[in-house]
């Protein structure tokens, strides 16, 4: 494969991407400060307003590079969100690598960017990068690990997965797999795009020395979040699994989720959501080949778990 930046350039050009629903607006522009500080300045940032008109951001002038914003009519979800991103930023055309940051995250450090071009620039067949999530006490939840198991969040290394909240994307290696899976709307959408990119060849490094502050949460949060998991973790399986490894996950997961599920609730929303995924068409089928259940394997995290 071809460089990134053609030889003797200052490497990979950054983008800053960022989706918002309009009701952070002072977390949004404590984000935007953080990206301001960086040592390396973005080329570009975009703001997308999900669904909503973007308040005037306080700070937006004192930005580095070019800065556009953009008004969806609809809440799209995370990952339609994100798509309007990479439209946006395909029509300039000059961007190697986008970066995208939840709306309520912080970057903590000043040589994020910087760091996350160097890395770039240093492994062509590099196409994901996750970012460590911390809250203010510094702590990582053990589902912000990349890994099985109670891991360490310090230990970095290639890895199967990566989180939404901070991480880069190779825009070269979205020509390749393609975009977000916008009708996931939320959850499972990561695992969806870091199995496309593993079976085209792509590497996924998790970078703990690359830190996304954002608070303490956890997803059950939202409403829809049994109903959308369920749905979304059977769409998953039937576009990217080989067919004999189908029913193997879905029998595992299906054990995991009564044992660990508390809420009578929430479980009849799950199996909703479940049967949801298995009536309604999960969208284009392309499993990936055994020798990425291999390497997935070999990694830690056979796609059956």
């Amino acid at each position: 494969m071809p460089p990134l930046r053609p030889e003797g350039s200052a490497g990979p050009r950054i983008a800053v991407a960022v989706v918002t629903m309009g009701n952070r607006p002072a977390e949004v522009d404590a984000l935007l400060e953080s990206v301001a500080k960086q040592d390396l300045a973005p080329a570009r940032i975009v703001i997308v307003g999900n669904g909503c008109r973007l308040p005037e951001f306080a700070r937006r002038l004192s930005l580095p590079g070019e800065v556009t914003t953009v008004e969806v009519e609809e809440n799209l979800g995370c990952p339609g969100g994100r798509n309007a991103a990479l439209a946006q930023l395909r029509e300039f055309g000059d961007v190697d690598v986008v970066v995208d940051l939840d709306d309520d995250g912080l970057l903590v450090d000043a040589d994020v960017l910087r760091r996350v071009r160097d890395l770039y620039a240093g492994d062509p067949l590099l196409g994901i990068v996750g970012f460590r999530i911390a809250d203010e006490h510094g702590e990582t939840q053990q589902r912000h690990v990349p890994r099985l198991g109670a891991s360490d969040p310090l230990r970095g290394g290639q890895v199967t997965g990566f989180l939404g909240g901070g991480h880069a994307l190779s825009m070269r290696m979205l020509e390749q797999t393609g975009d977000w899976p916008a009708e996931f709307f939320f959850a499972h959408e990561e695992t969806d795009l870091a199995w496309r990119a593993a079976d085209a060849g792509w590497r996924i490094l998790y970078a703990p020395e690359l830190l996304l502050r954002h608070p303490k949460t956890s997803p059950a949060r939202h409403a829809i979040y049994y109903r959308v998991t369920a749905r979304n973790r059977v769409w998953l399986v039937r576009r990217r699994l080989p067919l004999p490894l189908i029913p193997v996950h879905l029998g595992v997961w299906t054990l995991l989720t009564l044992l660990r599920t508390r809420s009578l609730a929430g479980l009849r929303a799950w199996f909703g959501g479940f049967m949801e995924g298995v009536r309604r068409p999960a969208g284009e089928r392309r499993p990936m080949r055994w020798r990425t259940v291999w390497r997935l394997t070999r990694l830690g995290r056979p796609p059956v778990v």
